[in-house]
């Protein structure tokens, strides 16, 4: 083999590898964003998640891109492991397409792929046919890329030190480990294998060889998310652990059973005689299908072991115990009036989770040195949300109960506190981001600013307890002093950012604790805002007047 055929060999892996990202990029541009909205509404339902794993990576070709949104989601609150486990089985079948695709024999149309997607992705305008183009000349890419493997390592065959290499990968264990870094290297599994099959096709590696070079590609093509997870929160880390787990238990697995089964292989081969690519192929998938068949009862238990391997901390468990429903449950097998007592219980429920992080985040902001407020409020922020949604959605379908026009006025109502709710969260969110970058950067507010937000927080946090109580208890003859405590919070709002313009211009602020200071006062007014919305949410002039208190 000369330096040549080396480089032809290497111009083939890249080809072929940039032929799959175009490809993959065509599918994904096509779908839009349906595939993220199917996985954001996975059920708990173990085999739905599994269907939905594997239709989202047939369609975008890459388990990697897969389980990188599942990730994305975990850490965001979108899924929660269990749902996570599923899907990312799911996109372990999924992955498999890409063999059984490129077993085919098509380089000899490569050319003509190639000319055809080149020419609907560069001339024509209309997206989704840009997109389509681009998976067309993916394609043509991909199989000419193949073709040049298969070419450049012919010679190889006539290579004594090449012959004495895979010589090695005979042992069981050493190709399997290969297949492990092999695959960590290129970050695909699909890839390695496809390039499994064409060494196996020129005669270079053998089909029991392809076999447990298969095996340990399902675990190398963890890397990427191993180190996707780096950068994520103690769930994100957790997802990455669920797939190495998987594909663990998987490698386990399916060396004992044709270890103990040789004639497993034996009947895979029967399945397409002399063609060794699809034998390869149908390795892949089978064995993929018979991992997740095994390991589907045992999710729990996987789930158990990543939650085992990074413990749950005491707000996680917290955040995962408040992240459901409570009262508002089996509303629809209940009388209207208990449903509408449920609904207040929920919403009042949220409320004072709004007010606890608003809270937090202002002890954090006066006081960062309590660094594990940040995680208790942008984990309790999580829960919020998911509250918003849940809530929301659930008072939306009260509306099929036989409710009283009063109550129909109170539905409507309290699906408008629950938005207010969660705007308090989101101002908590930002103020306590304010805090960090004021840590960050080093920089500090003046005494003098600090003791104005310290007054204004304490105003903000009296409104928005006299407002909580108007709205559960329905004292409307407190709304004017609701009312005089959100004037109140306007004028110190008006007069605060007054008195900050003064010393800035007197340099007793830098500019950076000066945008943050005014930002705070305008976070705060906005709570305050928000408690007024609340107050008067229930309050009806028509049928109820309140008398204004001095």
């Amino acid at each position: 083999m000369t330096i040549w055929d080396a480089i032809s060999l290497l111009g083939g892996v890249g080809m072929f590898l940039y032929g799959m990202t175009i490809m993959s990029s065509g599918l994904k541009k096509a779908a839009g964003d349906q595939l993220r909205t199917i996985l954001e509404r996975v059920t708990t339902n173990r085999v739905a998640a599994v269907l939905i794993g594997i239709v989202v990576t047939m369609l975008i070709q890459s388990s990697s891109a897969t389980d990188m949104m599942v990730i994305g989601f975990v850490n965001s609150g979108l899924m929660n492991l269990t749902q996570a486990i599923g899907v990312i089985m799911g996109a372990n079948i999924g992955t498999t397409i890409t063999a059984q695709i490129t077993a085919f024999n098509l380089t000899a149309l490569a050319p003509l792929m190639i000319f055809v997607g080149a020419i609907m992705h560069i001339f024509i305008k209309k997206p989704l046919v840009k997109h389509i183009g681009s998976i067309i000349l993916g394609f043509g890419l991909l199989f000419v890329g193949i073709g040049l493997m298969k070419t450049s390592i012919v010679p190889l065959s006539d290579s004594q030190e090449f012959q004495n290499f895979l010589s090695t990968l005979s042992h069981p264990l050493v190709a399997v480990l290969f297949g492990i870094a092999f695959t960590a290297l290129l970050q695909s599994s699909s890839s390695s294998v496809v390039i499994f099959q064409a060494f196996a096709v020129e005669g270079l590696l053998s089909y029991q060889q392809c076999v447990y070079l298969v095996i340990g590609a399902a675990i190398g093509s963890v890397a990427p998310n191993l180190l996707a997870s780096l950068t994520t929160d103690r769930n994100g880390k957790r997802t990455a652990l669920l797939n190495l787990y998987f594909n663990l238990f998987r490698a386990a697995l399916l060396l004992v059973l044709i270890t103990l089964f040789p004639a497993i292989l034996q009947g895979i081969q029967a399945l397409s005689p002399n063609d060794v690519a699809r034998q390869v192929a149908n390795t892949h998938t089978l064995f993929s299908i018979v991992a997740v068949l095994a390991a589907l009862p045992l999710t729990g238990v996987i789930v158990k072991l990543a939650e085992h391997t990074i413990p749950l901390r005491d707000y996680e468990q917290r955040s995962m115990d408040e992240q459901k429903l409570v009262y508002l449950v089996n509303t629809e097998r209940v009388v209207p009036a208990v449903a509408m007592k449920q609904a207040m219980l929920e919403v009042n429920r949220m409320g004072e989770m709004a007010r606890e992080n608003l809270t937090t985040s202002l002890t954090y902001f006066f006081d960062p040195s309590k660094e594990d407020l940040y995680t208790q409020v942008m984990e309790r922020e999580k829960t919020i949300d998911y509250l918003d949604h849940a809530i929301s959605d659930k008072l939306v379908t009260m509306r099929i109960l036989q409710l009283s026009d009063p109550d129909i006025f109170r539905l409507s109502r309290m699906v408008r506190v629950v938005s207010n709710f969660e705007r308090i969260g989101d101002h908590a969110e930002n103020i306590i981001e304010f805090a960090e970058r004021l840590k960050n950067a080093k920089a500090a507010i003046s005494p003098a600013g600090m003791e104005e937000l310290r007054t204004m927080a304490d105003a903000v946090l009296e409104t928005l307890s006299v407002s909580m109580q108007i709205f559960e208890n329905e004292k409307f003859d407190l709304l004017s002093k609701a009312e005089a405590l959100e004037q109140r919070v306007d004028d110190m709002q008006e007069q605060f950012i007054q008195n900050h313009i003064e010393r800035l211009m007197t340099t007793a602020c830098n500019p950076l604790s000066g945008v943050i200071f005014t930002d705070m006062c305008t976070d705060l007014e906005r709570c305050s805002d928000q408690a007024i919305n609340i107050a008067t949410a229930l309050y009806n002039p028509a049928k109820k007047k309140y008398r204004r208190i001095a």
